[in-house]
């Protein structure tokens, strides 16, 4: 038996507690890794909260990315050994001394990044690619709105702006302002003090972003569509803020031609996720190796302290991942 992080009912964060759970074996191409850090989502939160239950097959404890060290491998196993370093997408499972990969959904961890930051990479980098080029189509010149610019998610889509010539305005609290200014973003707009669907339009000359990345659902969906320009494209991405939207204009979507899709990462298939890491692979992992791209970690929590680590998350004060390191 390992030792695992495990929810004694759904609740608050004080029901997390470390406990025993039966060991992981990996089957066919799939690798064993000794974990030695993970980090928080906010599905993590959902999912202890009772709300949002793993996908049929996977792990019942949270953690949706890890890095480590491989120590076992699977029948049919042929891109990786023991000793190998690597992170990777989980469906669950991270909040464990030891996980199970697919070897095609695992990446080396590049030599100038800790396994701590390598942990904070694969969920909200492959989200974000996911969003920004595989949903949205992003080209060159485009300018793209993140809500929630420094979270975990939106301190990644920024630099994956950057680093694709698009430009990339925000929405985040006056603190965290320079952390999104330092990533790359052209705007950081105040949420709190700035109409952001007046900020969007005022930096783009009265067109309107070609894109937007929303978590919040509900209070902004209207001024999403009215930020957007002729064959804009909205991807919503979590709903925390509501789920249903108010007198909706139609007419905007239709006049506008506007492009309207909502994903999840966690549910697609293995084999749209081995697909989507490898194209991430090819086109960014070099970004990577070369320090041009990282993850920005707000904090690194001993697992010991999960529960401190979920309620810092909860309380929106992390700006970029929270990391947990596993203590074997």
């Amino acid at each position: 038996m390992m030792k695992a992080v495990l929810i004694r009912e759904p609740g608050p964060a004080e029901n997390l507690h470390i406990g025993n759970f039966p060991d992981p074996e990996p089957g066919e191409q799939e690798i064993l890794i000794r974990v030695a850090a993970t980090a928080l989502n906010r599905a993590d939160i959902l999912q202890r909260q009772g709300k949002y239950p793993p996908p049929p097959g996977e792990s019942p404890v949270l953690g949706l990315e890890v890095a480590g060290t491989v120590v076992k491998t699977g029948p049919g196993v042929s891109l990786w050994q023991p000793g190998d370093l690597v992170c990777g997408l989980l469906g669950g499972g991270g909040y464990a001394e030891f996980a199970v990969l697919h070897e095609k959904m695992a990446l080396p961890v590049p030599e100038n990044l800790s396994l701590e930051s390598a942990a904070a990479v694969p969920e909200v980098f492959l989200t974000a690619y996911q969003a920004l080029h595989w949903i949205a189509g992003l080209q060159r010149g485009e300018t793209v709105l993140i809500h929630a610019g420094a979270s975990g998610v939106g301190t990644a889509a920024i630099q994956l702006c950057r680093a694709s010539g698009a430009k990339a305005i925000v929405t985040a609290s006056p603190e965290k302002h320079p952390t999104c200014l330092q990533l790359g973003a052209s705007r950081a707009i105040d949420y709190k003090s700035e109409h952001f669907r007046d900020a969007a339009l005022e930096f783009t000359d009265g067109n309107g972003v070609n894109a937007i990345l929303d978590f919040i659902g509900s209070p902004y969906f209207n001024d999403n569509l009215e930020s957007l320009a002729h064959d804009g494209r909205l991807v919503v991405l979590a709903a925390m803020g509501g789920i249903k939207a108010k007198d909706v204009n139609l007419g905007l979507i239709l006049r506008n031609r506007l492009q309207i899709t909502g994903t999840t990462l966690r549910a697609r298939t293995t084999d749209y996720k081995i697909r989507l890491t490898a194209a991430f692979r090819k086109q960014y992992w070099p970004l990577f190796e070369n320090g041009s791209l990282h993850p920005v970690i707000d904090s690194v929590y001993d697992w010991n302290d999960v529960v401190m680590a979920h309620t810092h998350m909860e309380n929106n004060r992390n700006q970029g991942k929270i990391v947990l390191k596993i203590l074997h």
